[in-house]
């Protein structure tokens, strides 16, 4: 992948998009809301969910455990390599009229990996325990949001993070079947 494919900055619909939700944020209450929902994205949650499900059943849970222990590396490993090849800056470093609320985890915005790793985590989950699409499903969504509306990503951004982890789960699903 060149930096050719992804373009740097954006602009049109979705530079607006990106704008107006950032400008969400402007609502004390709805940036503390994204604050926090941003932070249960950023890592420990999902091991322990990994946990919960090692727990959960001797045999069928420590399988469970290892399928998302499995699409978690892979989605860190990729979109490291990812961010690391494009360097799409974040679009508060771009965009003056975007302001970032809260501080970036790394340096460059495509993909969004909060959104990468809430989307395999719980779409494993899910997978195998149904009822905890009501819970997980919601989330994943707010912290696809939040990555928005506090200024760290561009919409593209969420929305690639969600595709590579449709596909990751996908191949998961075929090797832990």
């Amino acid at each position: 992948m060149t930096t050719r494919l992804i373009p740097r900055q954006i602009s049109g619909p979705e530079l607006n998009w990106c704008l107006r939700m950032n400008r969400w944020a402007d609502v004390s209450g709805i940036r503390r809301l994204f604050a926090v929902v941003s932070r249960l994205g950023d890592g420990p949650m999902w091991l322990l969910l990994v946990a919960l499900f090692a727990w959960h059943d001797v045999h069928s849970g420590r399988q469970v455990a290892t399928q998302l222990a499995f699409v978690g590396l892979s989605a860190w490993l990729l979109y490291r390599t990812v961010k690391r090849r494009t360097r799409r800056l974040r679009p508060y470093q771009q965009y003056r009229l975007i302001t970032a609320h809260v501080a970036a985890l790394d340096e460059y915005s495509f993909p969004s990996g909060h959104t990468l790793h809430a989307v395999v985590f719980s779409g494993v989950s899910c997978l195998h325990e149904p009822w905890l699409a009501l819970l997980l499903l919601p989330l994943t969504v707010l912290i696809a949001m939040s990555r928005v509306i506090l200024g760290l990503h561009y919409p593209s951004d969420v929305l690639a993070a969600t595709g590579i982890g449709g596909v990751l789960i996908a191949i998961s699903y075929v090797l832990f079947q």
